[in-house]
């Protein structure tokens, strides 16, 4: 006897089969090599970008297959690798420093199947290959910058409480104090230990010099340490999304380290450039001393050269007046009063407190916003690839403090509202960022070829469809 089912399940089985079948297609298409650019600081993705990059392939009598922009990045794909390497040379020494050009595998999947939600199902690093990256996290080093943080800190406060010393400085991981005499060191021992919980106060008698040596105690020392991996961990994952790379591993193992997984990736040199860069914000007065004789070699007590950039040359107090550890929140937006883009920025209650003592006196004066990124590159000397570490320092922002700051405040003078969104991400990553060593490094061939990959997904989706065919056949039938 024939088995009898409403029309309803047999249109039920038939949908499933169709919308699995349909979802299942961009698996079929394979991968384009691509090259990708994104934006720095202070320059957009845009129409006149695109046409930029189409007529330098052009000129240079590379076709590409499609040229796609979005609103972080562009993407040029190819018929080949070799074309691809052709174009990212090109295209790099062209557009300089201003842009990331980094190598990139993009799904060849048809836009109309994408703009419908259909999407190709993303490899592991077994099955597509990719690069593995094991990094040592500088955990002295995030100790010594902290005691860096609290040489201002210490001056300040001692200042406050008008007791003398003769010189303060910071030695390796700890600040070290000299006075005229002992008393005025037992005193000030007293009132940094009341003042500052979190720190160790040794007294030390070094003849006519009494001194103290100052550090994190055990504890405040360890959650520095904490904070600093799960920092790195929070750029890098930020970081990562430069490379356009699906489906990461971002991951801490053991104390000191971490692991990253790029499934895809092809430009090994330009990941380690982006996952090992070191940046930090710091915000200093403008001095008042003569630029023209700074630039001259004349450069005033108390005062460092730097540059915005225009290239223009700028007196800036050395003394620190904040660093960017103390952000919590960043948030680009524009500013009421003026129209032009700004970074809202939230300190923690340490840094509001530190802050607010240090331009309650300031009103009036110009502040300036100096960024500090650590980079290497790597350059062809006598055909070699040679690395070099380099120590970018530029003033990004020069404003008039105009009330006493606290725990809110903004940056305006940003070139556009592009950087305004960098700038705030880079900050809420962390912008004191512990400096990374890459100690392994292997790159993973895939265990199946790309032709073997697209066979498997073609059996898999003839499978699909025959079993679907099979069991509407049998139901229809029996």
């Amino acid at each position: 006897m024939l088995n009898r089912y409403p029309l309803w399940k047999y249109l039920l089985l038939l949908t499933v089969l169709v919308g699995g079948l349909f979802f299942a297609l961009p698996n079929l298409y394979g991968e384009d090599p691509a090259i990708q650019v994104s934006a720095s600081r202070g320059v957009e993705v845009n129409q006149a970008l695109e046409e930029r990059v189409t007529r330098l392939l052009q000129d240079a009598n590379i076709e590409p297959k499609r040229v796609e922009r979005t609103a972080d990045r562009l993407l040029a794909r190819f018929s080949d690798t070799e074309t691809q390497l052709k174009a990212r040379d090109l295209v790099r020494d062209a557009l300089g420093v201003d842009y990331v050009v980094a190598l990139n595998l993009a799904p060849a999947t048809p836009v109309w199947l994408t703009r419908l939600g259909a999407l190709p199902m993303y490899l592991g690093l077994d099955l597509r290959g990719g690069v593995h990256f094991l990094m040592a996290v500088d955990m002295q080093a995030a100790v010594q910058q902290a005691a860096e943080r609290y040489v201002g800190d210490i001056r300040t406060f001692l200042r406050s409480e008008k007791v003398r010393y003769r010189t303060i400085a910071r030695n390796r991981d700890k600040v070290e104090v000299s006075f005229r005499d002992a008393a005025l060191r037992d005193q000030a021992a007293e009132r940094i230990a009341r003042e500052f919980p979190e720190l160790k106060v040794t007294e030390q008698d070094d003849g006519d010099a009494p001194r103290l040596q100052i550090g994190l105690n055990e504890d405040a020392a360890q959650e520095t340490q904490r904070f600093a991996l799960q920092q790195n961990l929070t750029t890098l994952r930020n970081r990562v999304n430069e490379l356009g790379v699906a489906e990461p591993v971002i991951q801490q193992q053991g104390s000191n380290r971490i692991v990253v997984e790029l499934p895809g990736v092809q430009d090994t040199a330009r990941a380690k450039e982006i996952l090992g860069a070191t940046a930090t914000l710091e915000f200093r007065m403008v001095h008042s001393g003569d630029v023209a004789g700074a630039v001259a070699g004349r450069v005033p007590v108390g005062a460092r050269l730097y540059q915005d950039r225009e290239e223009r040359p700028l007196l800036l107090d050395r003394t620190v007046m904040l660093t960017g550890d103390y952000i919590t929140d960043a948030a680009s937006g524009i500013d009421s009063q003026t129209g032009s883009p700004a970074v809202f920025i939230t300190l923690d209650g340490k840094g509001a407190r530190i802050f607010a003592e240090r331009t309650k006196d300031q009103v009036g004066k110009a502040m300036a916003v100096v960024f500090i990124e650590h980079k290497t590159d790597t350059a062809l000397v006598n055909g070699k690839s040679v690395k070099r570490k380099r120590v970018v320092e530029e003033v990004i922002n020069v404003a008039t403090i105009r009330e006493r700051l606290g725990k809110r405040f903004q940056i305006t003078g940003l070139d556009s509202t592009e950087e305004a969104r960098n700038l705030a991400l880079l900050l809420r990553a962390g912008a004191l960022v512990t400096p990374i060593e890459i100690i392994e490094e292997r790159t993973i061939g895939p265990s199946l070829g790309k032709e073997n990959i697209e066979k498997g997904y073609q059996a898999v989706v003839g499978g699909f469809i025959a079993i679907g065919a099979f069991m509407i056949v049998y139901y229809a039938l029996f």
